[in-house]
């Protein structure tokens, strides 16, 4: 019983052999990415929303989307909604200067300009999403990897104890238990990686949900230079007729 004291996650280091060190350095590298990945991209999402607030707060403000294509070209674009405008923009504008000059601007202006939102959003749903596979993938194969190393501590530890020949309860708990460690580690890595993607994936579906709003009203002024509300009289502030005519 003396010896059971020594044992624990130090003795479980210094007793394991190449495979559990490998796993444990596995572990531990699926645990920094997933991390650094939760962090990275929580920080983004928070600028993010800052940066969209500002620039809807202004868009719907603007007195004329010439004031809107001066900003955006004084300031650049640096959140969805604002790359959003300025391709649409770009795209309006294109289309009434050179009209259906390739395959890919065929069609009425307001085809163009859907194929151009359409493209857009599917950027930066892509942009969104990237890492995320990564992280929910470390958060599926983290506790079998964690097992792995379960079952080949324990493999090894019955080995020992069988060429010893000692079945004391002692004997056969204590290495048992070590080998269980990795399991731990395993679930202790996965558990952060399946929340974070969990949360990140449903805040990217309500930004998604958002621009997706967006963007069919954008299309709707921009086609008819009235929004969504200017039939029922609610109409926002931006309601200039479309320039680049």
């Amino acid at each position: 019983m003396g010896d059971g004291s020594a044992l624990g996650f130090a003795h479980f280091l210094a007793n394991t052999d190449g495979v559990a060190r490998v796993l444990l350095g596995v572990l531990g590298m699926m645990s920094i990415i997933a991390w650094y990945l939760i962090v990275s991209k929580t920080i983004a999402q928070i600028v993010q929303r800052r940066r969209s607030a500002m620039f809807l707060a202004f868009f719907w403000n603007a007195t004329s989307l010439e004031a809107v294509q001066k900003e955006i070209d004084a300031r650049g674009v640096r959140e969805p909604f604002g790359h959003l405008v300025a391709h649409s923009l770009h795209a309006r504008s294109h289309h009434a200067k050179f009209g259906a000059g390739k395959l890919d601007e065929a069609g009425s202006e307001q085809e163009f300009l859907t194929r151009t939102i359409t493209k857009v959003l599917d950027e930066e749903t892509t942009s969104l999403e990237n890492g995320l596979t990564v992280l929910a993938t470390i958060g599926a194969t983290a506790p079998f990897v964690g097992l792995f190393g379960t079952v080949w501590g324990v493999y090894h530890a019955l080995v020992a104890i069988g060429m010893s020949g000692s079945g004391m309860l002692d004997k056969v708990a204590g290495p048992v238990g070590e080998a269980l460690i990795m399991t731990g580690i395993g679930l202790a890595v996965a558990l952060p990686a399946v929340m974070g993607y969990n949360w990140l994936t449903r805040s990217n579906r309500v930004l998604t949900a958002k621009l997706d709003a967006f963007a069919f009203e954008l299309l709707t002024f921009l086609s008819t230079g009235r929004t969504l509300g200017a039939a029922t009289g609610t109409s926002r502030p931006l309601a200039s007729a479309p320039v680049g005519r």
